[in-house]
């Protein structure tokens, strides 16, 4: 017996280094999770973030993080990801500066919610935020999100990168409806509507089960020859960081305005957006001002731009990247309305910039026809300059649903006859959209808008009460879109302008 007894010890340390070797490998291979938590919570709403941690043995090159979002709760200004939202369901993405995420590292991204409810239904790459499998085990990987290849009047085209592993096929899906069903990476939904729009979204399939939905794409069937009449806004221009700014609660009660056009969205640095590329879009004299215009039952038009300071438009590096910075305005706030004020030099006379800017501008209305897009732009006293010309007719050519075109009817030399200069150039730009998109003048008029100068313009050219009255009521009989004027601030004590305003 005593000579079996080194056997039976080699045996039960072998037994033992077994057990001890396979939960140490089992946890080296680990796996990838996001963890959700509130960091403040004020009852109304909250901040939360997501931890991404990879806990396997090599990096995660780019990660995709999707939640769905209780009714009642929307998702507002977010921060070090890239946000799209469709409907209640939000994919976030990673920037270019966290999208490598080393073995057994982290990395955070964060957002403020209006509404108590936390996400669910969290998934990272595809795969469960918890650690495990969304799919069906042997289900296809998440396809790439798709894009609009091509449009007619009736069909729109789409196209998309393969998902990963054994696929049968593809489906299109509109909402909860498969729209086309395919064993290629593109498809043509047809029999639609002239001038509708659409979002659709992707899965694959295979005998194990359906892939998780890839991101949502929209796009809009063409032969929107005569487009609807942009809604109409007096919405004079309010500016918190500049002199005195009146409470605007006391300028709507006292003049009966109810749209403020608020000054100036621009670079913080890169394409990061801030109230003056300082102040922070919650949080600071802006959002305290809007949130009182909106306590009073009125709304706002952030101006993205304007002459001075550091604009989105150059520094940017693209269109998506440049809608992006404008949607993280929009979703602070719940816009109805842009305005991209695109006057200095380089971004109006820039042929790259104005491109930018009005491929960001299309990929905003494609997301979300809803937000009315507004055009802010120079001219002279007989309408658009070149750069003008060029913006309206890149503008039809990309097909970038721009709402509004707004000229700018001051320090152009207009001297005495404020109104006179200010109705031809405003046939001017009339004849432009004209040329460019075939539009009738009742229509052309539907898409313009004046903002003016009350008072002294920077060259002395004088716009009185009188005249201004007069601009209204010419905008008011053409069916003009917009009216405002630069600005509240220098309309104080008695806010005449902007109760002329207000009549339009």
């Amino acid at each position: 017996m005593g000579r079996h007894l080194p056997s039976i010890i080699l045996t039960s340390l072998c037994a033992l280094l077994l057990a001890l070797l396979v939960p140490l490998g089992a946890h080296a291979a680990g796996t990838a999770t996001a963890t959700f938590t509130k960091t403040s919570d004020w009852g109304s709403g909250y901040e939360g973030k997501y931890t991404i941690t990879n806990g396997t043995t090599s990096a995660i090159n780019g990660w995709k993080v999707e939640v769905d979002v209780p009714s009642g709760t929307s998702i507002g200004t977010y921060w070090d990801a890239l946000l799209a939202k469709s409907g209640q369901h939000a994919t976030f993405t990673n920037r270019d500066y966290n999208a490598t995420i080393a073995a057994g590292a982290s990395v955070t991204f964060g957002f403020v919610a209006s509404g108590s409810g936390a996400p669910t239904n969290c998934t990272l790459n595809g795969a469960s935020c918890s650690g495990g499998t969304t799919p069906p085990p042997g289900a296809p990987g998440t396809p790439g999100t798709p894009t609009v290849t091509a449009k007619t009047d009736t069909s729109l085209s789409l196209s998309w990168s393969a998902s990963s592993g054994t696929v049968t096929g593809y489906r299109v899906y509109e909402g909860t409806t498969v729209r086309a069903t395919t064993t290629a990476t593109n498809a043509t939904i047809s029999g639609l509507a002239t001038c509708t729009s659409h979002t659709y979204t992707v899965k694959a399939y295979n005998t194990a089960g359906e892939s998780p939905a890839s991101g949502s794409v929209s796009g809009t069937t063409t032969g929107c020859t005569t487009p609807p009449p942009a809604s109409k806004r007096a919405a004079p221009y309010l500016y918190e960081g500049w002199g005195d700014p009146p409470n605007p609660v006391t300028v709507m009660n006292s003049t009966g305005i109810r749209w403020f056009t608020m000054a100036f969205i621009l670079s913080s640095g890169g394409c990061n957006p801030a109230w003056d590329g300082s102040r922070p879009l919650q949080g600071g004299v802006d959002a305290q001002a809007i949130s009182q215009i909106h306590g009073a039952g009125g709304d706002v038009i952030p101006s993205f731009g304007g002459w001075s300071g550091n604009k989105l438009g150059p520094n940017c590096p693209d269109s998506t990247s440049l809608a992006a910075a404008y949607r993280k305005v929009i979703d602070a706030y719940g816009l109805k309305s842009i305005d991209i004020d695109i006057e200095n030099t380089d971004e109006f006379e820039s042929e790259a910039v104005q491109d930018r800017i009005l491929g960001a501008m299309k990929i905003i209305k494609q997301n979300d026809p809803s937000i009315q897009t507004i055009l802010t732009f120079g001219t002279t006293t007989t309408g658009p300059n070149y750069w003008g010309n060029r913006l309206i007719q890149r503008a039809a050519a990309l097909q970038a649903n721009v709402d509004v075109f707004t000229i700018m009817p001051f320090d152009f030399g207009g001297g005495n006859d404020m109104y006179g200069n200010t109705v031809n150039a405003s046939e001017g730009l009339k004849n432009s959209l004209k040329s460019s998109f075939g539009w009738s003048d009742a229509t052309a008029y539907s898409h313009m808008g004046i903002s003016g100068m009350n008072g002294a313009s920077d060259q002395g050219e004088q716009t009185t009460p009188a005249i201004w009255t007069q601009i209204r009521d010419w905008a008011k009989s053409k069916g003009l879109a917009r009216l405002a004027f630069w600005s509240v601030n220098r309309d104080q004590p008695t806010f005449e302008f902007t109760k002329i305003t207000a009549g339009f």
